[in-house]
């Protein structure tokens, strides 16, 4: 899996010295960001999980400078942001409203309708258990996925271990 990770990576060499990324670029010399070990990618699904239920626009330019500001593997934090893409994106939402509704105790609008228009004349209504629901569902999501990154890791130098 790593082998496959690094093959499909992007040239690094080439994105540190690139001049429109600003003030990213003299922050790309972080090794973490770039390094495919438990910790960074452990990190990167923590921050990437995070970002990806966040109920924004362009998830990737959050988790990029979170990534960045955690010392998390860069392309990994930015890929699982993806996890929430324009098919996934409608369940998964509505999922964490009803979520944060059941939380909150507040009734659930029967005629809920899965479009852009809908949502827009009742946010007034629903952005409290929907943002709380995303909150909700970003936090545990993130925690889980560091930790489970961490067991996958350990368990598999278990393993190598008791081979030897």
């Amino acid at each position: 899996m790593k082998k496959l990770l690094k093959r499909y990576s992007l040239n690094v060499n080439e994105l540190k010295n690139h001049k429109s990324l600003g003030w990213l670029s003299k922050h790309l010399n972080n090794a973490s960001l770039w390094n495919f070990n438990r910790k960074s990618i452990s990190k990167a699904f923590a921050v990437g999980l995070f970002c990806a239920f966040i109920p924004v626009p362009f998830q990737m330019l959050l988790a990029a400078p979170s990534a960045i500001i955690f010392s998390a593997n860069l392309p990994v934090a930015v890929a699982l942001v993806w996890i929430t893409n324009p098919i996934t994106i409608p369940p998964i939402f509505y999922a964490c409203y009803k979520l944060g509704a059941w939380v909150l105790g507040v009734s659930i609008e029967q005629d809920f309708v899965m479009s852009l228009e809908y949502v827009w004349q009742v946010f007034d209504t629903i952005w409290q258990p929907f943002l709380l629901g995303c909150l909700i569902v970003s936090t545990v999501s993130s925690i889980m996925g560091y930790f489970t990154i961490q067991f996958i890791y350990r368990l598999k130098i278990y393993k190598r271990l008791k081979k030897s």
